[in-house]
């Protein structure tokens, strides 16, 4: 309904009397419009209807497959026929509509053994890949070596500044603080910090 009194004032704003149509006749259009939207919108977790002749498709298969059940060959060619659109987009939206929305990762409540699979059930977890493994603990082990590398090319204090404001998660000096600690200026402290920075990422990126 409330679907329906927001077509009902699109259509209201939209109306222009010397067009000869009356606003009933005008209205119902928009009306229709707002309530198929809204039902193709929350009919599945997952939209079954995005394009033109999907829309077309899931409010005639609906009503079609309540009289006849699953099409033949033949009343698919004639649906198809009739609606523009190809028998594969209506074996498809036949499909979609067949199906039922399935919880993922099922509760203890679930445990129906004639029930369907869930999809936690059969979907890989590609954390689990020995490849994908391999790769990430190899990628790990180089940048590791490459970042500790470019930290013993450092200078003392260029190491000390990073570390402490990078790495020390008691307390994060400011480069007022390290500047009077090293007796230079804080934009100093600021420009060693940039430089060493940029020798890190320098090293990690080669």
């Amino acid at each position: 309904i409330q679907e329906g009194n927001v077509g009902l004032m699109k259509a209201v704003k939209r109306f222009d009397p010397e067009h000869g149509v009356r606003l009933v006749s005008f209205a119902v259009h928009w009306i229709r419009a707002e309530i198929h939207e809204y039902i193709l919108r929350n009919w599945r977790i997952v939209k079954v209807a995005t394009t033109k002749a999907q829309r077309k498709l899931f409010f005639n298969l609906r009503s079609a497959k309540q009289r006849l059940g699953w099409f033949t060959h033949e009343e698919v060619e004639t649906v198809a026929r009739e609606l523009g659109v190809t028998p594969g987009d209506v074996l498809e939206m036949e499909s979609r509509l067949s199906g039922n929305d399935l919880t993922y990762d099922p509760t203890p409540d679930d445990d129906d053994a004639d029930g369907p699979v869930a999809p936690a059930a059969y979907l890989s977890n590609p954390a689990d890949d020995p490849l994908a493994q391999l790769e990430a603990e190899d990628w790990e082990a180089r940048t590791g070596h490459r970042l500790g590398a470019a930290l013993e090319g450092l200078d003392a204090r260029a190491r000390d500044i990073l570390r402490r404001r990078w790495l020390d998660e008691d307390h994060k000096p400011t480069l007022h603080e390290l500047a009077a600690e090293y007796g230079v200026s804080a934009e100093r402290i600021r420009q060693i910090e940039a430089g060493a920075l940029k020798k890190l990422k320098t090293a990690l990126a080669a």
